[in-house]
């Protein structure tokens, strides 16, 4: 098949960087609004040939995958479908964006006669802090979960070319409820973002802010690398799934208050209950990844 790549940042690239070799693969076509980001993608062999307009995809390319931030993709995946609705065969829609509800309901609100059957909505558990084509790596998917939210509407044709393409890139497909992906993700990904974002944020603005960075230590490093990633995404992210994210950030400063409380009144009994909680949590989890990698 062919496959169309809207958006040739990180994800984009490091998808078509995986899908190079695979035999099911014809030809990597792309599109980017920056012409040396299309350039550079070109000359490092991460696509074939580029198009000059968005919906060109949609006539050379069996599957697209819209990989722009999530309000972008959303303005894009309506623009594609409008086109796509007047096509006899349409290639597959499908994206990358971390939040999924905006997606749907702009989808849902286009007053379509049905839920176009080529559009699979889906969105990788896998990035860097690092962004952009230079950025790319083909293993990035490996052993990584790929969430695939389909309508009831979309084919099944459809699912399975989206999963298949994820397959081959080395991930592991599931399906979830649009509404469980974006509760979920609010808690898992996007609240720790937006954790390291304003702790760095906040030490930054401290009078101590020279010796508080010139003598953190690794967990300091290791728990705030996510607040190098890319702020345009960032600030997508947390506007499109709003109500989730506030929801979760709600939740975490009543946990932290609670801590807060502890500390104030030296209840050293529940300051251990809650480090053990929240110990044997987290290495339940670690358990539970291990296993999942043997």
């Amino acid at each position: 098949m062919n496959v169309g790549f809207l958006g040739l940042g990180l994800i984009g690239a490091s998808l078509a960087c995986a899908l190079r070799d695979r035999p099911e693969i014809n030809k990597l076509i792309g599109y980017g609004h920056r012409s040396s980001t299309v350039d550079a993608a070109l000359s490092l062999g991460i696509i074939d040939q580029a198009v000059e307009q968005p919906e060109y995809l949609l006539d050379c390319c069996d599957l697209v995958v819209i990989a722009t931030p999530t309000l972008l993709a959303q303005q894009q995946m309506v623009q594609l479908v409008g086109i796509a609705e007047s096509m006899e065969s349409p290639p597959i829609l499908t994206d990358v964006a971390s939040v999924k509800g905006n997606l749907w309901r702009a989808v849902e609100s286009m007053g379509l006669p049905s839920w176009p059957q080529y559009v699979v909505l889906g969105h990788p558990i896998a990035g860097s802090e690092r962004s952009g084509v230079h950025a790319a790596k083909a293993d990035l998917f490996v052993d990584h979960r790929v969430i695939l939210t389909p309508h009831e509407g979309s084919s099944a044709t459809a699912v399975q070319s989206v999963a298949k393409l994820w397959q081959w890139a080395g991930a592991e497909v599931i399906s979830m409820p649009v509404e469980l992906h974006d509760k979920v993700l609010a808690a898992t990904s996007h609240l720790p973002h937006m954790l390291a974002y304003s702790l760095v944020d906040t030490l930054a603005q401290s009078d101590l802010s020279v010796d508080i960075f010139r003598y953190a230590a690794g967990g300091f490093r290791d728990f705030t690398r996510i607040a190098s990633s890319d702020p345009v995404m960032w600030r997508d992210i947390a506007l499109a799934n709003k109500d989730e994210l506030l929801r979760a950030i709600d939740s975490f400063s009543n946990g932290l208050s609670d801590l807060r409380a502890a500390i104030a009144s030296s209840d050293g009994e529940r300051m251990m209950t809650i480090f053990k909680r929240a110990k044997n949590s987290r290495d339940t989890f670690l358990v539970k990844q291990n296993a999942k990698k043997d």
